[in-house]
């Protein structure tokens, strides 16, 4: 007599839970599929909206407005997220990001991250 085989204990079965989980997985931990490459000139056509406040290349023009020319993609896109879900709470930010589409979020932190910002430290003190 024999043992039945178990699909889910077969080498296919796994390579096939484990190409189910990653996307999942990658979703999860922020990482955009490679498919949707992020279009930082869109990105700079949507952030007409974020000129009031951050200024048109990301450098903030109001009071305690932080900048976002230069920020890494991944912060620029989860903090975007954070707002959207309402785990992150601002009385401007929460409505702006509300309607913002992953393929939006992902734009923006295209063009905010491809603008280059120089810093200087300051002169020495004589």
């Amino acid at each position: 007599m024999h043992r039945p085989i178990h699909f889910t204990h077969t080498r296919a079965a796994r390579a096939v839970r484990l190409h189910l989980l990653l996307p999942l997985v990658a979703g999860i931990i922020g990482f955009a599929p490679a498919a949707q490459a992020a279009d930082a000139a869109a990105g700079q056509a949507k952030a007409q909206m974020c000129t009031v406040c951050h200024g048109p290349i990301g450098m903030a023009v109001a009071p305690e407005t932080p900048n976002l020319a230069g920020q890494p993609p991944g912060y620029l896109t989860n903090q975007l997220r954070h707002y959207r879900d309402g785990s992150r709470k601002h009385e401007v930010m929460s409505i702006m990001a509300r309607t913002l589409t992953d393929t939006d979020i992902a734009n923006l932190a295209a063009w905010f991250s491809s603008i280059q910002v120089e810093a200087k430290a300051p002169d020495a003190p004589k």
